[in-house]
Protein backbone atom coordinates (compact mmCIF):
# COMPACT_ATOMS: atom_id res chain seq x y z
CA UNK A 1 0.00 0.00 0.00
CA UNK A 2 3.02 2.67 0.48
CA UNK A 3 4.40 1.37 -2.35
CA UNK A 4 1.17 2.16 -4.53
CA UNK A 5 0.52 5.29 -2.45
CA UNK A 6 4.01 6.51 -3.33
CA UNK A 7 3.64 5.70 -6.76
CA UNK A 8 0.53 7.17 -7.46
CA UNK A 9 1.98 10.63 -5.18
CA UNK A 10 4.49 10.84 -7.40
CA UNK A 11 2.64 10.51 -10.97
CA UNK A 12 0.19 13.40 -9.63
CA UNK A 13 2.84 15.53 -8.67
CA UNK A 14 4.05 14.85 -12.38
CA UNK A 15 0.86 15.03 -13.89
CA UNK A 16 -1.01 18.07 -11.41
CA UNK A 17 0.99 20.67 -13.58
CA UNK A 18 -0.19 19.63 -16.99
CA UNK A 19 -3.61 19.11 -15.84
CA UNK A 20 -3.67 22.58 -14.27
CA UNK A 21 -1.87 24.34 -17.29
CA UNK A 22 -4.62 22.59 -19.08
CA UNK A 23 -7.21 23.79 -17.44
CA UNK A 24 -6.06 27.36 -17.61
CA UNK A 25 -5.79 26.82 -20.66
CA UNK A 26 -8.95 25.63 -21.38
CA UNK A 27 -10.83 28.17 -19.74
CA UNK A 28 -8.79 30.85 -20.55
CA UNK A 29 -8.78 29.80 -24.74
CA UNK A 30 -12.58 29.47 -24.05
CA UNK A 31 -13.09 33.56 -22.93
CA UNK A 32 -10.78 34.26 -25.68
CA UNK A 33 -12.41 32.43 -28.30
CA UNK A 34 -15.73 34.27 -26.79
CA UNK A 35 -14.12 37.37 -26.76
CA UNK A 36 -12.79 37.48 -30.15
CA UNK A 37 -16.66 36.29 -31.15
CA UNK A 38 -17.92 39.49 -30.25
CA UNK A 39 -15.42 41.92 -30.97
CA UNK A 40 -16.18 40.36 -34.19
CA UNK A 41 -19.97 40.74 -34.29
CA UNK A 42 -19.13 44.94 -32.65
CA UNK A 43 -16.84 45.29 -35.54
CA UNK A 44 -19.13 43.96 -38.15
CA UNK A 45 -22.07 45.85 -36.28
CA UNK A 46 -20.28 49.37 -36.36
CA UNK A 47 -19.09 49.02 -40.17
CA UNK A 48 -22.96 48.36 -40.90
CA UNK A 49 -22.90 44.66 -42.10
CA UNK A 50 -26.38 42.94 -42.74
CA UNK A 51 -27.80 41.94 -39.47
CA UNK A 52 -28.21 38.67 -41.01
CA UNK A 53 -24.69 38.09 -40.99
CA UNK A 54 -23.41 39.25 -37.61
CA UNK A 55 -24.95 36.39 -35.27
CA UNK A 56 -24.04 34.02 -37.73
CA UNK A 57 -20.41 34.53 -38.37
CA UNK A 58 -20.32 34.95 -34.72
CA UNK A 59 -21.33 31.22 -33.97
CA UNK A 60 -18.91 29.89 -36.38
CA UNK A 61 -15.84 31.64 -34.97
CA UNK A 62 -16.70 30.59 -31.53
CA UNK A 63 -16.73 27.20 -32.58
CA UNK A 64 -13.82 27.12 -34.79
CA UNK A 65 -11.84 28.74 -32.09
CA UNK A 66 -13.18 26.33 -28.89
CA UNK A 67 -12.20 22.94 -31.03
CA UNK A 68 -8.33 24.94 -31.57
CA UNK A 69 -8.64 25.44 -27.73
CA UNK A 70 -9.56 21.66 -27.84
CA UNK A 71 -6.51 20.58 -29.94
CA UNK A 72 -3.85 22.61 -27.98
CA UNK A 73 -5.31 21.14 -24.74
CA UNK A 74 -4.84 17.51 -26.30
CA UNK A 75 -1.13 18.09 -27.02
CA UNK A 76 -0.27 19.31 -23.78
CA UNK A 77 -1.03 15.38 -22.74
CA UNK A 78 1.39 14.35 -25.62
CA UNK A 79 -1.53 13.28 -27.91
CA UNK A 80 -0.19 13.80 -31.03
CA UNK A 81 -2.24 16.62 -32.99
CA UNK A 82 -1.78 14.98 -36.06
CA UNK A 83 -3.30 12.13 -34.89
CA UNK A 84 -5.77 14.02 -33.24
CA UNK A 85 -6.80 15.78 -36.29
CA UNK A 86 -7.16 12.85 -38.00
CA UNK A 87 -9.09 11.23 -35.99
CA UNK A 88 -11.14 14.38 -35.70
CA UNK A 89 -11.53 14.18 -39.04
CA UNK A 90 -12.72 10.78 -39.44
CA UNK A 91 -15.51 11.14 -36.28
CA UNK A 92 -16.67 14.06 -38.04
CA UNK A 93 -17.34 12.11 -41.31
CA UNK A 94 -18.94 9.26 -38.83
CA UNK A 95 -20.85 12.46 -37.16
CA UNK A 96 -21.74 14.04 -41.14
CA UNK A 97 -22.77 10.77 -41.95
CA UNK A 98 -25.46 10.37 -39.23
CA UNK A 99 -26.43 14.05 -39.25
CA UNK A 100 -27.13 14.17 -42.69
CA UNK A 101 -30.38 16.62 -42.05
CA UNK A 102 -28.78 19.01 -39.52
CA UNK A 103 -25.65 19.60 -42.13
CA UNK A 104 -28.63 20.04 -44.47
CA UNK A 105 -29.63 23.34 -42.53
CA UNK A 106 -26.43 24.35 -41.99
CA UNK A 107 -26.06 24.75 -46.17
CA UNK A 108 -29.45 25.56 -46.60
CA UNK A 109 -28.80 28.43 -43.50
CA UNK A 110 -25.04 29.52 -45.90
CA UNK A 111 -27.18 29.64 -48.88
CA UNK A 112 -30.04 32.15 -47.37
CA UNK A 113 -26.67 34.42 -45.90
CA UNK A 114 -25.66 34.11 -49.61
CA UNK A 115 -28.19 34.62 -51.88
CA UNK A 116 -30.36 36.69 -49.17
CA UNK A 117 -33.95 35.96 -50.16
CA UNK A 118 -35.00 37.69 -46.86
CA UNK A 119 -33.05 39.46 -43.81
CA UNK A 120 -33.82 40.18 -40.27
CA UNK A 121 -36.78 42.71 -40.17
CA UNK A 122 -38.27 40.97 -43.07
CA UNK A 123 -42.08 40.42 -43.28
CA UNK A 124 -42.04 36.71 -44.64
CA UNK A 125 -44.30 33.84 -45.72
CA UNK A 126 -42.71 30.57 -45.24
CA UNK A 127 -44.81 27.75 -46.20
CA UNK A 128 -48.07 28.12 -43.70
CA UNK A 129 -46.26 30.93 -41.59
CA UNK A 130 -45.92 34.32 -41.64
CA UNK A 131 -43.63 36.68 -39.35
CA UNK A 132 -40.91 39.16 -38.96
CA UNK A 133 -37.64 37.51 -39.08
CA UNK A 134 -36.19 37.88 -35.99
CA UNK A 135 -33.31 35.73 -36.48
CA UNK A 136 -31.01 33.80 -39.04
CA UNK A 137 -28.95 30.94 -37.08
CA UNK A 138 -26.79 28.47 -38.22
CA UNK A 139 -29.40 25.66 -38.41
CA UNK A 140 -32.85 27.49 -38.32
CA UNK A 141 -34.75 30.86 -38.77
CA UNK A 142 -37.54 32.20 -36.18
CA UNK A 143 -40.01 34.37 -37.00
CA UNK A 144 -42.15 36.28 -34.67
CA UNK A 145 -45.91 36.40 -35.77
CA UNK A 146 -48.29 38.82 -34.57
CA UNK A 147 -49.75 37.27 -31.94
CA UNK A 148 -46.23 37.15 -30.63
CA UNK A 149 -45.39 33.62 -30.98
CA UNK A 150 -41.69 32.61 -32.21
CA UNK A 151 -41.59 30.11 -34.92
CA UNK A 152 -38.89 27.95 -35.49
CA UNK A 153 -38.02 26.84 -39.05
CA UNK A 154 -35.03 24.35 -40.05
CA UNK A 155 -33.11 26.36 -42.77
CA UNK A 156 -33.63 23.40 -45.60
CA UNK A 157 -37.34 23.31 -44.56
CA UNK A 158 -37.34 27.34 -45.67
CA UNK A 159 -34.77 25.99 -48.43
CA UNK A 160 -36.93 23.11 -49.92
CA UNK A 161 -40.42 25.39 -50.65
CA UNK A 162 -41.87 28.88 -51.51
CA UNK A 163 -40.56 31.90 -49.57
CA UNK A 164 -42.57 35.16 -50.03
CA UNK A 165 -40.89 38.10 -48.88
CA UNK A 166 -43.97 40.62 -47.96
CA UNK A 167 -41.97 43.79 -46.81
CA UNK A 168 -38.64 43.09 -48.97
CA UNK A 169 -39.72 45.89 -51.54
CA UNK A 170 -39.69 48.97 -48.57
CA UNK A 171 -43.97 49.21 -49.64
CA UNK A 172 -46.46 47.29 -49.57
CA UNK A 173 -49.89 47.07 -50.86
CA UNK A 174 -52.99 46.40 -48.40
CA UNK A 175 -55.86 44.19 -50.15
CA UNK A 176 -59.47 44.09 -48.98
CA UNK A 177 -62.71 43.95 -49.87
CA UNK A 178 -66.09 45.92 -48.73
CA UNK A 179 -69.58 44.98 -50.21
CA UNK A 180 -72.48 47.70 -49.70
CA UNK A 181 -75.73 47.70 -51.00
CA UNK A 182 -76.40 47.73 -54.81
CA UNK A 183 -78.05 51.09 -54.77
CA UNK A 184 -75.74 52.82 -53.42
CA UNK A 185 -73.96 55.55 -55.30
CA UNK A 186 -70.66 54.21 -56.68
CA UNK A 187 -69.39 57.75 -56.09
CA UNK A 188 -70.20 58.10 -52.75
CA UNK A 189 -68.76 55.53 -51.89
CA UNK A 190 -65.50 56.05 -53.43
CA UNK A 191 -65.10 59.42 -51.92
CA UNK A 192 -66.16 58.26 -48.33
CA UNK A 193 -63.81 55.18 -48.99
CA UNK A 194 -60.70 58.40 -50.33
CA UNK A 195 -61.39 60.53 -47.09
CA UNK A 196 -60.71 57.49 -44.24
CA UNK A 197 -57.62 56.55 -46.26
CA UNK A 198 -56.52 60.67 -46.30
CA UNK A 199 -57.38 60.99 -42.05
CA UNK A 200 -54.53 58.37 -41.52
CA UNK A 201 -50.56 59.64 -42.46
CA UNK A 202 -49.17 56.00 -42.46
CA UNK A 203 -51.07 55.09 -46.09
CA UNK A 204 -48.66 56.96 -49.04
CA UNK A 205 -50.59 59.17 -51.03
CA UNK A 206 -48.02 58.14 -54.08
CA UNK A 207 -48.87 55.48 -55.56
CA UNK A 208 -52.55 56.33 -55.06
CA UNK A 209 -55.07 53.95 -53.57
CA UNK A 210 -57.28 51.76 -55.52
CA UNK A 211 -61.08 52.04 -55.40
CA UNK A 212 -62.36 49.67 -57.53
CA UNK A 213 -65.79 47.80 -58.18
CA UNK A 214 -65.40 44.01 -58.04
CA UNK A 215 -68.42 42.67 -58.99
CA UNK A 216 -72.51 42.66 -58.68
CA UNK A 217 -74.69 40.38 -57.11
CA UNK A 218 -78.44 40.70 -56.47
CA UNK A 219 -78.10 43.19 -53.74
CA UNK A 220 -74.51 43.58 -53.42
CA UNK A 221 -71.85 45.70 -54.99
CA UNK A 222 -68.56 44.49 -54.36
CA UNK A 223 -65.17 47.07 -53.93
CA UNK A 224 -61.93 46.15 -53.61
CA UNK A 225 -59.64 48.64 -51.51
CA UNK A 226 -56.07 48.93 -51.82
CA UNK A 227 -54.19 51.34 -49.87
CA UNK A 228 -50.13 51.58 -50.14
CA UNK A 229 -48.30 51.85 -46.96
CA UNK A 230 -44.39 50.92 -45.75
CA UNK A 231 -43.77 47.63 -44.67
CA UNK A 232 -43.80 47.94 -41.34
CA UNK A 233 -47.18 49.49 -41.00
CA UNK A 234 -49.04 46.76 -42.82
CA UNK A 235 -51.37 45.66 -39.87
CA UNK A 236 -51.76 48.95 -38.82
CA UNK A 237 -53.38 50.10 -42.18
CA UNK A 238 -55.42 47.12 -42.46
CA UNK A 239 -57.05 46.90 -39.24
CA UNK A 240 -57.46 50.98 -39.25
CA UNK A 241 -59.47 50.40 -42.67
CA UNK A 242 -61.39 47.56 -41.49
CA UNK A 243 -63.08 49.85 -38.40
CA UNK A 244 -63.08 53.45 -40.10
CA UNK A 245 -64.47 52.24 -43.09
CA UNK A 246 -67.59 50.49 -41.44
CA UNK A 247 -67.63 53.39 -39.04
CA UNK A 248 -68.06 56.01 -42.02
CA UNK A 249 -70.35 53.78 -44.04
CA UNK A 250 -72.80 54.05 -41.33
CA UNK A 251 -72.61 57.87 -40.30
CA UNK A 252 -72.95 58.66 -44.14
CA UNK A 253 -75.85 56.46 -44.99
CA UNK A 254 -74.33 53.91 -46.84
CA UNK A 255 -76.26 50.42 -46.55
CA UNK A 256 -74.74 46.96 -46.29
CA UNK A 257 -75.71 44.98 -48.64
CA UNK A 258 -78.97 43.01 -48.38
CA UNK A 259 -78.86 39.29 -50.39
CA UNK A 260 -82.28 39.26 -52.25
CA UNK A 261 -83.71 37.00 -54.56
CA UNK A 262 -85.88 37.30 -57.50
CA UNK A 263 -88.76 34.70 -56.75
CA UNK A 264 -91.50 34.46 -59.86
CA UNK A 265 -95.02 32.49 -58.96
CA UNK A 266 -96.76 31.01 -62.35
CA UNK A 267 -100.54 30.26 -62.07
CA UNK A 268 -99.53 27.01 -64.10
Amino acid sequence: MEKYLEDFTQAALHFAPKILLALITLVVGFWIANKVANFVSKSLMKRGADATVVPFTSSIITVLLKVMVLISVAGMFGVQTTSFIALLGGAGLAVGLALQGSLGHFASGVMILVFKPYKVGDLVKIGDFTGVVESITVFNTILKTVDNKHIIIPNGTVTSGAITNISGQGTIRVDMQFATSAAEDIDKVRRVVQSVADANPKILKSPPIDILVNGHEIGITKFDIRPWCKSEHFWDVYYYMQENVKKQFVANGILAPKPAMDVKVSNN
